[in-house]
């Protein structure tokens, strides 16, 4: 893997999150208004648009070798904490690019939610094994259920509640679009706190706020960026100066060369800490994909994973196939672990099979909107 001094950014400005503390059960105040909505719609607009890839057009993209070091990511995190036979919650699932990771793991039972109908229905295609794209039709171990829905607006534990309790949920870089109100932020976090079971776990990667701002800094305009990647701040925050007492709405605008180019919003981690804590969730880590690939390239297995892949060229982890400006961009991104406080009571759920299909059809979908 490319090296590079990684620097040490500091933390994104000031004490944690004491000063807007409300009552987390009490979030009905915090009222989402017409710009947010539309915003979330973009975003869903933009992965819809996005269609599945033929295996010669995803090797042809100028950032392959970055997608492949994000799926070694998220594939370790799932080696790392699911179990066999795990019930498992994937919040914002997309095109269900993961499923092949949760079925290698030997999963139970798998619910995945998305606010894009053109996501949910590739993600059910995928499913299926109907994806022409695909080297080889894959017939899925596990049982699942598909929701079209806004899972940062919606409140999901009256929607599954059937489904619950969760051993494991994830989001995978998605966080950080529910950080455009207080409401959104709140909203995903009891969402994850309500249907995980005590001990379980929450896995996710998001957008590392200290380098964001701390490349932002460096520059003279409110722009950074390299040949596959740039990110434009709003003029409103043209001072560069994020104060603790408001941390949510920080929006830029972010463009990846073949993935991504649709407004997002900084997540400062100490906030999303303090945040998570209120809804029963501790920190287990938090490391920015730099120091993570150093870290878990240090184990034969996560090597072998890696070469699977086709993110090393020879093997050596001083010698990846990603460029120095893909390599980057993995900078600007972090995972984390959280944990759901209690001691999990031993027992595993039962009968959640009978919950899901083992072939989706388009009925099978369900559609949640923000009144449910």
């Amino acid at each position: 893997m490319k090296r590079g001094h990684r620097g040490s950014p500091s933390s994104s400005e000031g004490p944690p999150a004491q000063r807007f503390k409300q009552n987390p059960e009490g979030d009905s105040h915090f009222l989402e208004d017409e710009s947010t909505k539309v915003f979330a719609r973009k975003v869903a607009d933009h992965y819809s648009r996005r269609t599945n890839q033929t295996l010669e057009e995803r090797e042809a993209s100028p950032i392959i070798h970055l997608k492949k070091l994000n799926n070694w990511i998220k594939s370790v995190l799932v080696q790392l904490y699911a179990r066999r036979g795990d019930v498992v919650l994937d919040l914002a699932c997309g095109k269900g690019g993961d499923l092949i990771k949760w079925d290698k793991a030997k999963i139970g039972y798998y619910v995945g939610i998305d606010i894009a109908e053109g996501s949910i229905e590739d993600c059910r295609t995928r499913y299926n094994g109907d994806a022409d794209h695909h080297q080889r039709r894959k017939k899925f171990s596990f049982p699942a259920r598909l929701i079209c829905g806004d899972c940062y607006e919606v409140h999901l534990d009256k929607v599954l509640a059937d489904d619950a309790p969760f051993d494991i949920c994830s989001c995978q870089f998605a966080m950080h679009y529910s950080w455009s109100t207080e409401a959104r932020a709140r909203r995903a976090l009891a969402n994850v706190s309500a249907l995980l079971r005590p001990g379980g776990t929450f896995i996710g990667t998001m957008p590392d706020a200290n380098v964001i701002i701390k490349k932002l800094r460096e520059v003279e305009g409110l722009a950074i960026g390299n040949s596959v990647y740039w990110i434009r701040l709003d003029e409103e925050f043209a001072d560069k100066k994020f104060k603790s007492s408001r941390p949510f709405g920080i929006q830029y605008k972010f463009h990846l060369e073949d993935a991504v180019d649709c407004p997002e919003w900084i997540v400062p981690f100490h906030i999303f800490k303090s945040l998570a804590e209120e809804y029963d969730l501790e920190l287990v880590f938090v490391k920015n994909s730099h120091e993570f690939v150093h870290e878990y390239l240090k184990k034969p297995e996560y090597i072998e994973l890696m070469r699977r892949l086709g993110a090393l060229g020879d093997g050596n982890q001083d010698q990846s196939t990603l460029s120095a400006d893909e390599w980057e961009v993995a900078y600007l991104y972090l995972a984390f672990v959280l944990r759901k406080r209690g001691q999990p009571d031993g027992t595993r759920v039962s009968g959640k099979r009978d919950k899901g299909k083992m072939y989706i059809s388009k009925e099978d979908i369900m559609y949640v909107h923000s009144d449910t």
